[in-house]
């Protein structure tokens, strides 16, 4: 998958939700891991963010960053597995936004690489809501960095062809 080196690249505002309730900033190892791939690649991290997994604060949160014209995209880390206390694909539901079945359908084929069978544990999935693409990964760092480099890396890159997600965001409120 090519990048056009002859092209300009626009760097994208992104924030960081970690969902978990024994994560705090010491020890989000998850969330420090994406932030720092999205700094090395260039991007704006616009904010960060560690939240219980509570159903009613993501879905605030995430209404919040939408709502935020410095905020292009939000990914979160966490909530993604099939316990009761993962709730993070549900919250993402609730926004009314458009589904994006490829994103979790390509993840978990590339985690399937790595882990094997286990990756069906993992509801990884994304939306676009009002403008503002949702991107929901587990929160381990090996996942961040799968989806980080096996798909988020060039679809948030401008120059990246035949095509990516940041020549559609002048479009997605259409």
């Amino acid at each position: 998958m090519p990048i056009d080196e002859s092209l300009e690249f626009k760097p994208v505002r992104i924030a960081v939700l970690t969902v978990s309730d024994s994560r705090n900033e010491t020890t989000d190892k998850s969330g420090d891991k994406l932030a720092e791939m999205i700094v090395s690649a260039g991007h704006i991290l616009a904010a960060r963010a560690i939240i219980p997994d509570e159903g009613d604060l993501i879905v605030s949160r995430l209404h919040n960053w939408i709502d935020d014209p410095t905020v292009d995209v939000v990914i979160t880390t966490g909530g993604t597995g099939v316990t009761g206390r993962d709730v993070t694909p549900e919250a993402l539901h609730r926004l009314d936004g458009k589904d994006i079945p490829g994103f979790g359908e390509l993840f978990r084929w590339i985690s399937y690489q790595k882990i094997g069978t286990s990756t069906i544990q993992s509801r990884a999935c994304a939306v676009v809501a009002r403008g503002t693409y949702i991107f929901a990964l587990p929160g381990s760092t090996g996942a961040v960095a799968d989806a980080w480099d096996g798909i988020l890396s060039t679809q948030l890159d401008s120059r990246h062809k035949p095509c990516n997600f940041v020549e559609l965001m002048p479009r997605l409120t259409e």
